[in-house]
């Protein structure tokens, strides 16, 4: 059944109703030698809004804070009917080491900073962006809740951290009384799916939101990729600097092009593109609220958009699943075998 991003889901264990495909904004300035300029950038974001969507994801420091400055701009006359998320813990002044991390006092400036930045007084929704492995999880969380109390933030989530943590956090928030996370953003896509081991799981548990980034693979499963593109120097020859920085990233390798290929497959027995169709596996998933997806260009908007309107049949899902399969490891491997299953269910 064909979505719009008008059919709103609520994020995780909250009543706060989202798109299911929020717009990234990391694309909003040429900062980082890649990006849309302001006037495309405006349109990418009323082509999102006129559709009806209401998801709109940033960072304190994507395109060096030009991407919350310029939603600052777009928002002012539909503010209220928006849902503003933004992140903190990554550095924003070089230098300064309590401009980055997850401390209270880079939480407290970091949003303080957002708030001027995105000419607001509050925020939706506000992501834990990385883990730092040194603030205490009180410390976050009560931070966090403050800021709630105060009416600064609405809402608060998680992002790139591990599982254990993130389940810990919650039950000591739940017994606490502080704002619970209700959303959790990772990496998922086709080629990378290693979040089903624990962290996918987790969510659905602890009531939490997913929210994938780079749901096509950082473009790898676009299709663009050849596998001439297996080294970064190709890559560079080609002058393309996304595609060096996925190379670099170890993106474009032999397995992630081979399921790439699986996906074009599928995509021509639809009549759509790759892009369409691997967005259309993801929002198939019942463990999926809303993937992130960005463009540069309207007619990339409007192709992913497009991913609304695409059935994939079990046998498309059956396929893409084998091809894009993972080793879930120990102990998820050992628990899902029949011997297990045999003496522990009493058949």
């Amino acid at each position: 059944m064909a979505l719009t991003l008008d059919t709103y889901r609520l994020l995780g264990r909250s009543g706060l109703r989202v798109s299911p495909l929020a717009l990234g904004s990391a694309t909003f300035g040429t900062d980082w030698g890649w990006g849309a300029e302001r006037d495309d950038a405006r349109k990418l974001f009323d082509l999102y809004v006129e559709r009806g969507g209401n998801f709109i994801d940033t960072a304190n420091t994507y395109t060096d804070g030009s991407s919350e400055r310029l939603l600052g701009e777009f928002t002012q006359n539909n503010r209220e009917s928006l849902v503003l998320a933004t992140k903190y813990t990554t550095q924003r002044r070089p230098g300064d080491p309590n401009s980055a991390g997850a401390s209270r006092k880079s939480l407290v400036a970091s949003v303080d900073a957002s708030l001027r930045q995105l000419r607001t007084d509050y925020l939706d929704l506000l992501f834990l962006h990385v883990w730092d492995f040194a603030t205490p999880v009180e410390e976050i969380l009560r931070g966090m809740d403050d800021l709630v109390r105060q009416g600064k933030i609405l809402y608060v989530g998680i992002s790139n951290a591990p599982a254990w943590q993130v389940s810990r956090m919650q039950a000591i928030a739940d017994l606490r009384g502080w704002s619970p996370l209700v959303a959790l953003q990772i990496e998922y896509s086709l080629i990378e799916r290693t979040g089903e081991r624990d962290l996918i799981p987790m969510a659905r548990e602890m009531g939490l939101g997913v929210t994938p980034y780079s749901p096509l693979g950082g473009g790898v499963l676009t299709g663009k990729y050849r596998r001439d593109d297996l080294t970064a120097s190709h890559l560079a020859s080609e002058g393309s600097t996304r595609g060096s920085f996925n190379a670099a990233l170890g993106t474009v390798t032999e397995r992630n092009i081979a399921i790439a290929d699986v996906l074009k497959d599928v995509a021509a027995e639809l009549g759509c593109t790759s892009a369409q169709a691997g967005l259309a596996w993801m929002l198939q998933n019942p463990d999926i609220t809303a993937p992130v997806i960005g463009a540069r260009t309207p007619a990339q908007l409007e192709e992913n958009l497009g991913a609304l309107d695409i059935d994939l049949a079990e046998d498309h899902l059956a396929r893409l699943d084998e091809a894009s399969a993972i080793d879930l490891g120990y102990p998820h491997q050992m628990l899902a075998s029949d011997h297990i299953r045999n003496v522990t269910g009493g058949s």
